[in-house]
């Protein structure tokens, strides 16, 4: 193999294991780290990883081709040139510097190896027969964004490189040149991609630990969730979110794209409930100028606005049948029309859905299109209602109020047998009013809602046992129970899903009751 060198500040350097020229001691570094001083005409163990540090002045001249350091990671490059004279020697010289490269003659070429390997870089010339080189640019960059292109141009033809600069490229390079010069941009482009991607690595890092923390919650369902995020986010398919009004669907959607590759991209927002059908098609797809009336200005929607990123809809299941078809459109292809434009304009967007509908119904009614409905429901998130997460109602409460508040008697043990038919939302607002009317940080029961004090409180599972099986007090409650559940699951076959149900209880909290009581599954 042959030896990479690294050039400091005297002028010496080394190949095959003999050392040449030059003035004072440099060091040659063995593959395990160590290091040894050398003098001139020392001669240098073959097992040695020669990286030698000398000075680039001298030697550039004498050994071009041996100037270049060679990268810690390895580099995929592909040069694309319709000239033999200039490709091949490039290619024996960047494969000489450790470049992995692989040569295309032409544009079509260059898109058939791209459907089959991963490039970092490409070199591209912008004059070559068939599709240019500025048109190649943009296809291998469809298929691949994060790749980076050099464009090389004819002497003085300065508009098409400033042109492919415009549309992407991160460099030009004007024929003739030294392959030195080359070599030298690569690595320059090499360099910046890699703090791309460790800059981007780290924005997930942190988007993942600041997303997170509105998810509050150890019980099992919001465990369940919290775990689908995590899976779901690396993927760009489309996400459906469902779940009770105000249990945080909008929270879990934020939480997808901060975890995703998309997290520094934008995140667009839009409730569909909350709009008119003819403005939120609008605000959607955009529109031109003169299209209906008050339209006094061209504007991009939503869509545009996202390009690259995610779009997250709300109440999903709202969405008007015209509309429905246009983002069915949308997602099967990229392709969407501002209202007034006959400009098919294409997107690259991931949708994240949220709904409290029950979508398979609403499919059945002929009021969804069944088509849309699939395209979306790739994969999907259940939010569990927080009557259903009674376990977490005061890591909740705790997260709301902080470290400061207390809770008089009784306010919690009337927060977990509520039913919160506004679910978290409800629970936050309820706990905001509280806050006001509360005196010395303490929150107690006459600083509820009244509607919570007097109300709507979920039956526990002892009250109606009590009710259904007709005993009075004097019986142990945990006796009342065991039998109520008992006969729940005779009258069920042992079937636990049917039983939870008769008994209005979510299947986890019947799992939890069968081990607290002992009973047999």
């Amino acid at each position: 193999m042959r030896p990479s060198y690294h050039w400091d500040r005297d002028d010496s350097f080394c190949e095959g294991g003999l050392w040449f020229e030059g003035g004072f001691s440099a060091c040659v570094f063995a593959s395990d780290g160590s290091a040894s001083g050398l003098q001139k005409g020392n001669q240098v163990p073959s097992t040695f990883d020669f990286r030698v540090r000398t000075a680039p002045s001298l030697y550039a001249k004498k050994f071009p081709d041996m100037v270049a350091t060679q990268p810690v990671e390895p580099i995929d490059l592909l040069i694309v040139d319709d000239e033999p004279d200039f490709l091949e020697p490039a290619c024996r010289f960047f494969q000489r510097q450790g470049y992995r490269v692989v040569a295309a003659a032409n544009a079509e070429q260059a898109l058939a190896v791209q459907a089959k390997q991963h490039f970092h870089l490409a070199v591209i010339d912008q004059n070559m027969p068939g599709m240019n080189g500025l048109d190649l640019m943009l296809r291998l960059r469809d298929e691949d964004e994060d790749i980076k292109v050099i464009m090389l141009t004819g002497g003085g033809n300065i508009l098409s490189a400033v042109e492919a600069m415009k549309r992407g490229a991160i460099d030009y390079l004007s024929k003739p040149f030294g392959l030195n010069d080359l070599d030298r941009l690569i690595r320059r482009a090499s360099h910046s991609q890699s703090l791309e991607r460790e800059n981007k690595h780290l924005k997930r890092q942190l988007a993942q630990t600041q997303s997170n923390k509105p998810l509050v919650g150890r019980s099992a369902g919001i465990v369940e969730v919290k775990r689908l995020i995590e899976r779901i986010a690396a993927s760009d398919k489309p996400v459906l979110i469902l779940g009770e009004s105000g249990t945080g669907k909008e929270l879990v959607a934020r939480a997808i794209h901060a975890q995703s590759p998309l997290a520094d991209r934008p995140l667009v927002v839009i409730n569909c409930a909350a709009l008119p059908e003819a403005l939120l098609e609008s605000e959607l797809f955009g529109h031109e100028k003169g299209a209906f009336t008050g339209a006094v200005d061209s504007k991009p929607g939503l869509f545009e606005v996202a390009d690259g990123g995610t779009v997250f809809i709300d109440e999903f299941g709202e969405l008007a049948g015209g509309l429905q078809a246009k983002l069915l459109r949308v997602l099967e292809d990229g392709s969407m029309r501002r209202i007034g434009s006959i400009k098919e304009r294409k997107v690259k967007v991931r949708l994240i859905a949220a709904t409290n509908r029950d979508l398979e119904k609403e499919v059945a009614a002929g009021r969804f299109r069944e088509d849309l409905y699939y395209r979306v429901n790739v994969l999907s998130i259940l939010i569990p209602p927080l009557r259903e997460r009674v376990d977490d109602i005061p890591l909740l409460v705790e997260h709301v109020l902080g470290d400061q508040w207390r809770l008089g008697p009784g306010v919690l043990e009337l927060f977990q047998s509520s039913t919160w038919p506004g679910n978290i939302r409800q629970l936050v607002n309820a706990l905001e009013r509280a806050k006001i009317l509360a005196d010395d940080f303490i929150i107690d029961l006459h600083n509820l809602p009244p509607e919570l004090r007097n109300g709507v409180r979920k039956p526990s599972v002892e009250q109606e046992a009590l009710h259904l099986a007709g005993i009075g007090d004097a019986i142990p409650m945990e006796s009342i129970s065991k039998m109520h559940i008992t006969e729940v699951l005779r009258r069920n076959h042992g079937n636990k899903a049917k039983a939870a149900r008769e008994l209005g209880i979510a299947r986890r909290s019947l799992y939890r009751m069968l081990e607290k009581f002992g009973i047999a599954s």
